[in-house]
């Protein structure tokens, strides 16, 4: 005995993953070229993390976003791709907050991967024409130093994306320990 086909509904449509109320986003946009960018990033830095509850971690993340958009500003050359915007080299700085993660993104127009530190030399002793750091690189060390991980992306229309985390539950911990020492 055959039976009959029968047409089954299909399921009802997904309704999109809500975030968790903790959830944050903010970014800006900066013109490279302008004198105040530097400052208009570490202001927004440090005004977003106060108004998400962070100003914990203000100090080390402004420090990280003045060295990722000092790298943009003075070393990313556009891609011949760049989106134009009025004519002007931008960068674009992101930060998402997750319940556990600070996620910062700092975004240039150019593809060039970032220059990454070689590291101290083994012998610390100063050579005549050695130097223990080289020239290009700091930056990022102090970046990596300060975050939890540092990566970077190209970007699909031209550009990169370098990126820095920090991981809350660790800076939450710190912070609880900090008070039981301090009697608080």
């Amino acid at each position: 005995m055959r039976s009959t086909p029968r047409l089954v509904a299909p399921p009802a449509p997904r309704e999109p993953v809500v975030l968790s109320s903790a959830y944050r986003f903010r970014s800006i946009t900066l013109v490279a070229d302008y004198r105040d960018t530097p400052a208009a990033a570490r202001h927004t830095a440090r005004h977003v993390l106060g108004e998400w509850g962070l100003s914990e971690l203000a100090d080390d993340v402004e420090l990280c976003v003045s060295e990722l958009v000092g790298n943009a500003i003075h070393h990313a050359a556009p891609d011949g791709r760049r989106v134009q915007l009025a004519g002007e080299r931008r960068v674009v700085v992101a930060f998402r907050y997750w319940p556990r993660s600070l996620f910062v993104e700092v975004s240039d127009e150019d593809s060039t991967p970032p220059t990454l530190p070689a590291g101290d030399r083994l012998d610390p002793s100063p050579g005549p024409d050695d130097t223990l750091l080289a020239e290009g690189g700091r930056g990022l060390f102090i970046v990596q130093s300060l975050a939890d991980a540092t990566w970077w992306a190209p970007i699909d229309q031209g550009g990169k994306s370098v990126f820095c985390r920090f991981d809350l539950a660790e800076t939450q911990g710190r912070g609880d320990d900090r008070r039981a020492t301090n009697g608080g």
